[in-house]
């Protein structure tokens, strides 16, 4: 009768299966990355390269950019008019019944502009816009649309991938750009009243906000967000679905989140540490 196997030699089994499949998990992420890095590489070169602006893609390009941001624009600047009316009554309230409405200002445009509009532009962008684009290239590729344009001499990259990606990282800048303009002309009216008499002390204050460092930070957050909405899902669906287009599209989710979560974690320790 063969001797059953001891605990230790079953736990030593079980903790090697679970270090193998935790390699597994760990390259897997690691090439899942790298593939996206190197899309967002080529899809770069591509769009900051002269000669890509034939007639066929400027036109493409021109079709995507309308079409994936004149529909949002007024839904989502709406959308942070109303949030921005919503937080700057609860900012000002809370600040009074403190004592402290001298900052109230500072802590709505830092609250608003330099943490909130950037990521919910990046975040409506995506829901509305790239993930449903990075689905649209996924049913393109299952149909053979993008090896019957490499027969036909185009190159798919250059005529289907760049022009939305481009549009991705257009939306999102413009999106926040519009939404920050808003807020910031609520909080004034808020604070101040529908008059220009407080307009120098307004920007004295804005200027004590927006130094240099501060400015630089938003720019790069906001730019890094459009980066990240825009190239994830595309990398993610070209990389095929292996487990079906919800894999692809929940994988293509995690990854953006995860990307906008390390993104707005340096952002802050940048402002604030």
């Amino acid at each position: 009768m063969p001797k059953p196997p001891s605990t230790l030699r079953l736990l030593q089994d079980g903790l090697g299966d679970l270090g193998r499949s935790g390699l597994r998990s760990s390259i897997g992420w690691s090439v899942s990355w790298w593939h996206v890095v190197k899309v967002g590489a080529l899809i770069m070169v591509l769009a900051l390269s002269p000669s890509t602006y034939d007639r066929a893609n400027r036109r493409a390009l021109a079709h995507h950019v309308y079409l994936d941001t004149a529909p949002i624009l007024p839904w989502f600047a709406l959308l942070s008019a109303v949030i921005s009316v919503v937080l700057i009554r609860i900012v000002l309230v809370t600040a009074l019944s403190y004592g402290l409405s001298q900052y109230a200002l500072q802590l709505l445009i830092r609250v608003l502009v330099l943490e909130l509009i950037p990521l919910t532009a990046a975040l409506f962008v995506a829901m509305q816009v790239t993930v449903p684009s990075g689905a649209a290239l996924l049913r393109l590729h299952a149909r053979g649309a993008f090896t019957e344009l490499v027969q036909a001499g185009g190159d798919p990259l250059r005529h289907e991938l760049m022009p939305r990606v481009v549009a991705g990282i257009f939306a999102v800048l413009l999106l926040a750009a519009v939404s920050c303009v808003i807020a910031t002309g609520l909080a004034y009216a808020a604070v101040f009243g529908f008059t220009f008499g407080a307009f120098d002390g307004f920007t004295r204050a804005m200027g004590q906000i927006f130094d240099p460092g501060v400015t630089m930070i938003l720019a790069l957050k906001t730019l890094f967000f459009a980066l990240a909405v825009s190239l994830i899902p595309v990398a993610a669906f070209l990389r095929g679905p292996r487990g079906g287009a919800g894999s692809a599209e929940l994988d293509s989710l995690v990854r953006l989140f995860a990307a906008i979560l390390v993104i707005e974690v340096v952002s802050l320790m940048g402002n604030y540490y």
